[in-house]
């Protein structure tokens, strides 16, 4: 597994980060870790995912901003990969 530069990028003003694996089952196992971390944080993002990759799109839609909220999330996203 591997990431796109290991940091989550601004891109038109939220918070995204690509996560790459070697098959669709490595990418639906995160994806799946990533669920959980939301639900349990109450703080879903938005994930595109298919064959060896998966994209994380963090925002607080409430706030029309990055809040504190997203970035928890994105240090327990990258948690998983520890």
């Amino acid at each position: 597994m591997n990431t796109d530069g290991n940091k989550w990028a601004y891109h038109e003003g939220k918070l995204v980060k690509r996560f790459e694996f070697d098959n669709f089952v490595e990418s639906l196992a995160f994806v799946n870790k990533v669920g959980d971390l939301a639900e349990k944080a109450g703080h879903h993002p938005d994930i595109t995912f298919g064959w060896g990759y998966a994209e994380i799109v963090l925002f607080s839609h409430d706030k029309n901003k990055i809040t504190d909220k997203d970035q928890k999330l994105a240090d327990s996203i990258d948690q998983i990969l520890v």
